[in-house]
């Protein structure tokens, strides 16, 4: 993207309409208008039968995520160590 310019369209409306029922797009560059022609920055909503995410704050939505998706699998994997899911280290 260039800063003070809108982002280029890449994805056309007839793009979208072609699209099977149910596809999903996300649209990064949302923020700056957007690279697909039906994008509303800001929003999630459905054309067309397509799901469009065109969220404006999507990199600070990610840390959160990361985190729970992270802190799930240790403890997954803790819990694997031990007998009936309970964490037992056994020296």
């Amino acid at each position: 993207l260039i800063p003070g310019r809108p982002a280029p369209k890449l994805i056309s409306k007839a793009m979208i309409e072609s699209m099977r029922p149910g596809s999903v797009v996300v649209d990064l560059a949302a923020e700056a208008g957007g690279n697909i022609e039906t994008t509303k920055p800001g929003e999630v909503y459905e054309y067309s039968g397509v799901t469009h995410i065109g969220y404006t704050d999507l990199p600070s939505r990610m840390p959160t995520q990361s985190s729970s998706l992270y802190a799930n699998n240790i403890a997954k994997y803790l819990l694997s160590m031990g007998p009936k899911g309970r964490f037992h280290v056994d020296f």
